[in-house]
Protein backbone atom coordinates (compact mmCIF):
# COMPACT_ATOMS: atom_id res chain seq x y z
CA UNK A 1 0.00 0.00 0.00
CA UNK A 2 2.67 2.47 0.36
CA UNK A 3 4.30 2.22 -2.82
CA UNK A 4 0.51 3.06 -4.25
CA UNK A 5 -0.42 6.02 -1.12
CA UNK A 6 2.77 7.83 -0.51
CA UNK A 7 2.95 8.54 -4.22
CA UNK A 8 -0.20 9.77 -4.41
CA UNK A 9 0.03 11.78 -1.58
CA UNK A 10 3.10 13.17 -2.63
CA UNK A 11 1.78 13.96 -6.68
CA UNK A 12 -1.16 15.60 -4.97
CA UNK A 13 0.72 17.90 -2.39
CA UNK A 14 2.93 19.32 -5.94
CA UNK A 15 0.03 20.01 -7.55
CA UNK A 16 -0.34 23.24 -5.72
CA UNK A 17 3.27 24.19 -6.25
CA UNK A 18 5.81 24.80 -9.63
CA UNK A 19 8.11 21.90 -8.96
CA UNK A 20 9.91 21.12 -11.66
CA UNK A 21 10.07 17.34 -11.61
CA UNK A 22 13.55 16.82 -11.01
CA UNK A 23 14.69 18.08 -7.94
CA UNK A 24 13.03 18.96 -4.31
CA UNK A 25 12.83 22.52 -4.33
CA UNK A 26 9.49 23.83 -5.01
CA UNK A 27 7.26 26.76 -4.06
CA UNK A 28 3.64 26.78 -3.34
CA UNK A 29 1.35 28.28 -5.90
CA UNK A 30 -1.78 27.63 -4.47
CA UNK A 31 -4.78 26.72 -6.98
CA UNK A 32 -3.06 28.09 -9.94
CA UNK A 33 -2.50 24.88 -11.38
CA UNK A 34 -6.10 23.94 -11.08
CA UNK A 35 -7.06 27.21 -12.57
CA UNK A 36 -4.86 26.59 -15.80
CA UNK A 37 -6.44 22.91 -16.13
CA UNK A 38 -9.74 25.05 -16.40
CA UNK A 39 -8.84 27.89 -18.47
CA UNK A 40 -6.87 25.31 -21.04
CA UNK A 41 -9.26 24.66 -24.06
CA UNK A 42 -7.63 21.61 -24.54
CA UNK A 43 -7.87 20.01 -21.20
CA UNK A 44 -11.43 21.65 -20.90
CA UNK A 45 -12.17 19.64 -24.39
CA UNK A 46 -10.45 16.73 -23.24
CA UNK A 47 -13.01 16.31 -20.36
CA UNK A 48 -15.94 16.79 -22.84
CA UNK A 49 -14.20 13.76 -25.17
CA UNK A 50 -13.77 11.56 -21.72
CA UNK A 51 -17.31 11.87 -20.89
CA UNK A 52 -18.89 11.48 -24.07
CA UNK A 53 -16.33 8.43 -24.86
CA UNK A 54 -17.64 7.32 -21.45
CA UNK A 55 -20.88 7.63 -22.63
CA UNK A 56 -20.84 5.82 -25.97
CA UNK A 57 -18.73 3.01 -24.92
CA UNK A 58 -21.06 2.49 -21.98
CA UNK A 59 -23.77 2.01 -24.38
CA UNK A 60 -22.33 -0.23 -27.18
CA UNK A 61 -20.58 -2.49 -25.13
CA UNK A 62 -23.10 -3.40 -22.90
CA UNK A 63 -26.02 -3.54 -25.61
CA UNK A 64 -24.25 -5.84 -27.52
CA UNK A 65 -22.33 -7.81 -25.18
CA UNK A 66 -26.30 -8.46 -23.88
CA UNK A 67 -27.04 -9.62 -27.17
CA UNK A 68 -24.15 -11.43 -27.46
CA UNK A 69 -24.85 -13.63 -24.23
CA UNK A 70 -28.74 -13.68 -25.62
CA UNK A 71 -27.74 -14.94 -28.13
CA UNK A 72 -25.18 -17.81 -27.32
CA UNK A 73 -26.95 -18.72 -24.28
CA UNK A 74 -28.45 -21.39 -26.42
CA UNK A 75 -28.40 -24.93 -27.35
CA UNK A 76 -26.66 -23.73 -30.77
CA UNK A 77 -23.97 -26.54 -31.40
CA UNK A 78 -21.07 -23.99 -32.34
CA UNK A 79 -22.34 -21.45 -28.86
CA UNK A 80 -18.79 -22.57 -27.57
CA UNK A 81 -16.65 -21.57 -30.82
CA UNK A 82 -18.90 -18.53 -31.36
CA UNK A 83 -18.16 -17.30 -27.47
CA UNK A 84 -14.33 -18.18 -28.02
CA UNK A 85 -14.44 -15.71 -31.19
CA UNK A 86 -16.10 -13.12 -29.55
CA UNK A 87 -13.97 -12.84 -26.41
CA UNK A 88 -10.75 -12.96 -28.73
CA UNK A 89 -10.11 -9.47 -28.71
CA UNK A 90 -10.11 -9.12 -24.76
CA UNK A 91 -6.94 -10.88 -24.87
CA UNK A 92 -5.62 -8.26 -27.43
CA UNK A 93 -3.40 -5.77 -25.38
CA UNK A 94 -5.23 -1.98 -25.56
CA UNK A 95 -2.10 -0.88 -27.76
CA UNK A 96 -2.02 -3.36 -29.96
CA UNK A 97 -6.23 -3.59 -30.82
CA UNK A 98 -5.24 0.46 -31.07
CA UNK A 99 -2.88 -0.02 -33.61
CA UNK A 100 -4.56 -2.83 -35.68
CA UNK A 101 -7.82 -0.48 -35.44
CA UNK A 102 -5.58 2.30 -36.78
CA UNK A 103 -4.52 0.33 -39.84
CA UNK A 104 -8.30 -0.89 -40.63
CA UNK A 105 -9.11 2.70 -40.52
CA UNK A 106 -6.17 4.79 -42.45
CA UNK A 107 -7.35 6.62 -45.53
CA UNK A 108 -5.67 3.43 -47.45
CA UNK A 109 -6.83 0.90 -45.10
CA UNK A 110 -9.03 -1.96 -45.19
CA UNK A 111 -12.38 -0.42 -44.63
CA UNK A 112 -11.66 1.94 -47.51
CA UNK A 113 -10.85 -0.35 -49.83
CA UNK A 114 -13.01 -2.63 -48.63
CA UNK A 115 -15.97 -0.01 -49.56
CA UNK A 116 -13.86 1.01 -52.90
CA UNK A 117 -14.50 -2.75 -53.88
CA UNK A 118 -17.63 -2.88 -53.19
CA UNK A 119 -18.62 0.39 -55.30
CA UNK A 120 -19.62 2.60 -51.82
CA UNK A 121 -16.56 4.79 -52.56
CA UNK A 122 -18.58 8.25 -51.83
CA UNK A 123 -18.65 6.08 -47.91
CA UNK A 124 -14.89 6.34 -48.14
CA UNK A 125 -13.96 8.38 -45.05
CA UNK A 126 -10.37 9.81 -43.45
CA UNK A 127 -11.76 7.74 -40.42
CA UNK A 128 -9.04 9.19 -37.98
CA UNK A 129 -8.68 12.55 -39.65
CA UNK A 130 -11.88 13.52 -39.24
CA UNK A 131 -12.37 15.77 -36.12
CA UNK A 132 -16.05 15.07 -36.46
CA UNK A 133 -15.24 11.16 -36.67
CA UNK A 134 -12.71 10.50 -35.13
CA UNK A 135 -14.05 10.35 -31.65
CA UNK A 136 -16.71 7.99 -33.28
CA UNK A 137 -13.67 5.40 -34.52
CA UNK A 138 -11.73 5.32 -31.20
CA UNK A 139 -15.49 4.38 -29.59
CA UNK A 140 -16.17 1.70 -32.15
CA UNK A 141 -12.44 -0.11 -31.32
CA UNK A 142 -12.82 -0.04 -27.30
CA UNK A 143 -16.45 -1.35 -27.68
CA UNK A 144 -15.08 -4.35 -30.15
CA UNK A 145 -12.64 -5.10 -27.95
CA UNK A 146 -14.49 -4.36 -24.84
CA UNK A 147 -18.17 -6.53 -25.89
CA UNK A 148 -16.80 -9.81 -25.27
CA UNK A 149 -16.11 -9.40 -21.63
CA UNK A 150 -19.35 -7.79 -21.31
CA UNK A 151 -20.65 -10.84 -22.83
CA UNK A 152 -18.85 -13.37 -20.35
CA UNK A 153 -20.07 -11.36 -17.75
CA UNK A 154 -23.78 -11.13 -18.70
CA UNK A 155 -23.48 -15.22 -19.59
CA UNK A 156 -22.74 -15.77 -16.22
CA UNK A 157 -25.95 -14.08 -15.00
CA UNK A 158 -28.03 -15.50 -17.29
CA UNK A 159 -26.81 -19.01 -16.84
CA UNK A 160 -28.20 -18.37 -13.12
CA UNK A 161 -31.85 -17.64 -14.15
CA UNK A 162 -34.15 -20.19 -13.73
CA UNK A 163 -35.46 -21.94 -16.76
CA UNK A 164 -38.59 -22.95 -14.84
CA UNK A 165 -39.63 -19.24 -14.85
CA UNK A 166 -39.01 -18.92 -18.36
CA UNK A 167 -40.75 -21.61 -19.19
CA UNK A 168 -43.85 -20.58 -16.69
CA UNK A 169 -43.90 -16.85 -18.85
CA UNK A 170 -43.93 -19.05 -22.07
CA UNK A 171 -46.53 -20.69 -21.12
CA UNK A 172 -48.62 -17.81 -20.07
CA UNK A 173 -48.65 -16.28 -23.79
CA UNK A 174 -45.17 -13.95 -23.14
CA UNK A 175 -43.08 -13.49 -26.23
CA UNK A 176 -39.36 -14.11 -26.31
CA UNK A 177 -39.01 -9.93 -26.35
CA UNK A 178 -41.17 -10.22 -22.97
CA UNK A 179 -39.76 -12.62 -21.53
CA UNK A 180 -36.22 -11.19 -21.70
CA UNK A 181 -37.68 -7.86 -20.64
CA UNK A 182 -39.80 -8.80 -17.36
CA UNK A 183 -38.04 -12.02 -16.44
CA UNK A 184 -34.23 -12.38 -17.43
CA UNK A 185 -33.14 -8.83 -17.30
CA UNK A 186 -34.59 -8.46 -14.18
CA UNK A 187 -32.76 -11.57 -12.78
CA UNK A 188 -29.87 -10.70 -13.91
CA UNK A 189 -29.53 -7.30 -12.68
CA UNK A 190 -26.51 -8.00 -10.91
CA UNK A 191 -24.30 -8.64 -13.74
CA UNK A 192 -25.87 -5.38 -15.19
CA UNK A 193 -24.52 -3.78 -12.36
CA UNK A 194 -21.14 -4.82 -12.54
CA UNK A 195 -20.62 -4.64 -15.83
CA UNK A 196 -22.07 -0.78 -15.87
CA UNK A 197 -19.53 0.39 -13.00
CA UNK A 198 -16.67 -1.78 -14.74
CA UNK A 199 -17.14 0.03 -18.21
CA UNK A 200 -17.45 3.56 -16.71
CA UNK A 201 -14.94 3.58 -14.63
CA UNK A 202 -12.71 2.12 -16.73
CA UNK A 203 -13.11 4.57 -20.00
CA UNK A 204 -12.75 7.07 -17.91
CA UNK A 205 -9.02 6.34 -17.48
CA UNK A 206 -9.05 5.65 -21.08
CA UNK A 207 -5.69 5.82 -22.70
CA UNK A 208 -3.84 3.27 -24.22
CA UNK A 209 -6.69 2.65 -27.50
CA UNK A 210 -6.62 6.28 -28.03
CA UNK A 211 -2.89 6.98 -27.76
CA UNK A 212 -1.93 3.98 -29.83
CA UNK A 213 -4.68 5.34 -32.65
CA UNK A 214 -4.79 8.75 -32.75
CA UNK A 215 -2.46 10.24 -30.10
CA UNK A 216 -5.27 12.29 -29.32
CA UNK A 217 -5.44 13.85 -32.73
CA UNK A 218 -6.45 15.75 -35.03
CA UNK A 219 -6.70 19.16 -33.15
CA UNK A 220 -7.31 17.45 -29.83
CA UNK A 221 -10.82 16.05 -30.81
CA UNK A 222 -9.84 12.65 -29.54
CA UNK A 223 -7.86 13.63 -26.39
CA UNK A 224 -8.86 12.65 -22.92
CA UNK A 225 -8.28 13.31 -19.48
CA UNK A 226 -5.67 10.29 -19.36
CA UNK A 227 -3.81 11.68 -22.77
CA UNK A 228 -3.36 15.27 -21.79
CA UNK A 229 -2.05 13.94 -18.09
CA UNK A 230 0.18 11.70 -20.00
CA UNK A 231 1.39 14.95 -22.62
CA UNK A 232 2.00 17.09 -20.10
CA UNK A 233 4.29 15.34 -17.77
CA UNK A 234 6.34 13.37 -20.48
CA UNK A 235 5.85 15.74 -23.72
CA UNK A 236 5.43 18.86 -21.99
CA UNK A 237 7.41 18.53 -19.11
CA UNK A 238 4.99 20.85 -17.32
CA UNK A 239 4.85 18.55 -13.99
CA UNK A 240 2.36 20.60 -11.72
CA UNK A 241 -0.10 20.93 -14.77
CA UNK A 242 0.28 16.97 -15.19
CA UNK A 243 -0.11 16.38 -11.25
CA UNK A 244 -3.40 18.60 -11.25
CA UNK A 245 -4.92 17.03 -14.39
CA UNK A 246 -4.08 13.41 -12.62
CA UNK A 247 -5.91 14.65 -9.56
CA UNK A 248 -8.40 16.07 -11.16
CA UNK A 249 -9.10 12.70 -13.30
CA UNK A 250 -8.65 11.26 -10.04
CA UNK A 251 -11.58 12.59 -7.81
CA UNK A 252 -13.93 12.42 -11.09
CA UNK A 253 -13.11 8.80 -10.79
CA UNK A 254 -13.60 8.46 -7.61
CA UNK A 255 -16.91 10.72 -7.50
CA UNK A 256 -18.73 9.07 -10.13
CA UNK A 257 -17.76 5.43 -9.13
CA UNK A 258 -19.02 6.32 -5.71
CA UNK A 259 -22.80 7.48 -7.01
CA UNK A 260 -22.55 4.52 -9.39
CA UNK A 261 -21.89 1.98 -7.04
CA UNK A 262 -24.27 3.42 -4.28
CA UNK A 263 -27.23 3.86 -7.15
CA UNK A 264 -26.74 0.37 -8.73
CA UNK A 265 -26.12 -0.90 -5.17
CA UNK A 266 -29.55 0.03 -4.25
CA UNK A 267 -31.23 -1.17 -7.13
CA UNK A 268 -29.64 -4.57 -6.79
CA UNK A 269 -30.63 -4.90 -3.07
CA UNK A 270 -34.14 -3.74 -4.60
Amino acid sequence: MAVVIAPNVQGFAYSFTDWDGFGAAASFVGIDNYRHVFADDNATGAIVNTFLLTLLVTIGQNVIGLLLALGLNTKVKSRYLLRLVFFLPVVLTPIVAGYLWKYLLMPEGTLNSVLGSMGLGSLQQDWLGDPDLVLYAVCAAVVWQGAGYSMVIYLAGLQAVPSEALEAAAMDGAGPIRRTWSITLPLINGAIVVNLLLTVLGNLKQFDTVFSMTSGGPSGASETMATTVYKSAFLYLQYPNALAQGVVLTLVVGVIGFFQYRLTQRKALA
